[in-house]
């Protein structure tokens, strides 16, 4: 049996808690992924939400009449003409009313002040990109790209002529005279922030979750033992969470996990690791609150940053990622290609495998604050 008893209890508490995010979010590397497209649809509006980021690329913003329009124009072209994952987030800034200053009027009451400039705006941020951390592989390639590029949209259709944000960037670019800011697009200035709908405490460092490191503890191949920065996704089985409070009883009353989906991503994932180690390969297995995985491999890096912004990919991350792909077949019925997995055990590798980065148990977690109620 697969599951022991460590990861059975978890399991049946996994299964009770609230949905939560997969730890697997899309990698810089997905560009490699051959069937995987930027979405770029006209009928579309790209808002940035918070399951965006958490770290992204501040490209530009737009003030004044039309701004809206430039910035959605901008987000559209920056996915189909550079297969950038481009947002639109709006934030209205009001300079109109009072605020209290300190010290106290000649009445002893709170000193009231004006701005100097009484406006109200709303400006619109376009904002590119979903990276884990702020050194995560590939974003200087990126940001380096969105500096340099140059936009249809700042030369035909651009709404917005005097937009106050933009004329000091200008000065600054100016007063610049440095070789490498002669090179500089319209974004120029472009560079790595936080997704803004993110609460403060989101970005404490916090480790890994307890209940996942329980979850992995008596796991024969157990991915945590991993000893490279990088692995390759080879197979993906997915569970499910509960949210009906009868079954949830259940579930805890009995502990009844053997038959729950999560428990059985769980045992294939176990499986399948073991079948691989037996044929010498270096597999790994990992559970998470709402998958199992299997990767195989352990690298330091996944390949070199070009230029453009794209990665030069590792030749032995490559092989894998070619060994366990699936097949290309064509459907007759309809004569359009498809892909058919590979399967080792009578358990199915995922059709496109993928680099990840190997979780690790943070010792910052043990001085993280405790979260803003």
């Amino acid at each position: 049996m697969f599951v022991h008893t460590n990861l059975r209890q978890a399991l049946a508490i996994a299964l009770v808690a609230a949905a939560a995010s997969t730890t697997w979010a899309a990698p810089p590397w997905a560009s490699l992924i051959p069937f995987q497209r930027v979405e770029a649809s006209n009928e579309k509006k790209y808002e940035l939400t918070e399951a965006n980021g958490p770290w992204m690329i501040m490209a530009t913003s737009f003030t004044g009449t039309g701004a809206e329009k430039d910035a959605n124009d901008l987000v559209l072209e920056l996915r189909k003409d550079f297969g950038l994952e481009a947002y639109v987030w709006h934030q209205k800034y009001d300079y109109t009313d009072t605020v209290v200053g300190k010290g106290y009027d000649r009445y002893g009451g709170p000193k009231k002040m004006k701005y100097m400039n009484d406006v109200s705006y709303t400006s619109y941020a376009v904002l590119v990109g979903n990276y884990e951390s702020v050194d995560q592989n590939g974003l200087e390639g990126i940001l380096s790209k969105v500096k340099t590029i140059h936009p249809k949209v700042f030369k035909t259709g651009y709404s917005v002529k005097d937009d106050t944000i933009k004329s000091i960037r200008r000065q600054i670019t100016n007063a610049m005279k440095s070789e490498e800011n002669k090179e500089k697009g319209p974004m120029g200035t472009a560079f790595v922030t936080r997704n803004p709908l993110l609460p403060e405490e989101y970005f404490r460092p916090k480790g890994m979750d307890e209940l996942v490191i329980a979850m992995n503890k008596d796991s024969k191949h157990s991915l945590l033992n991993c000893p490279g920065k990088y692995t390759v996704r080879v197979a993906t089985f997915r569970g499910a969470v509960e949210m009906d409070q009868k079954k949830i009883q259940e579930i805890e009353q009995k502990n009844i996990v053997s038959g729950t989906r999560l428990a059985k991503a769980a045992e294939k994932a176990e499986t399948l690791a073991s079948a691989l180690r037996g044929q010498g390969v270096e597999a790994y297995c990992f559970h998470d609150r709402s998958e199992s995985i299997v990767t195989v491999g352990s690298f330091e890096t996944v390949g070199s940053p070009r230029r453009d912004g794209k990665i030069e990919i590792n030749p032995q991350v490559k092989r894998i990622m070619d060994g366990y792909k699936g097949s290309e077949t064509a459907n007759t019925s309809t004569l359009t290609p498809g892909f058919k997995p590979k399967s080792l055990a009578g358990i199915m590798f995922d059709v496109q495998p993928v680099p990840v980065e190997v979780p690790r148990v943070s010792i910052a977690a043990n001085y993280a604050r405790p979260p803003v109620r």
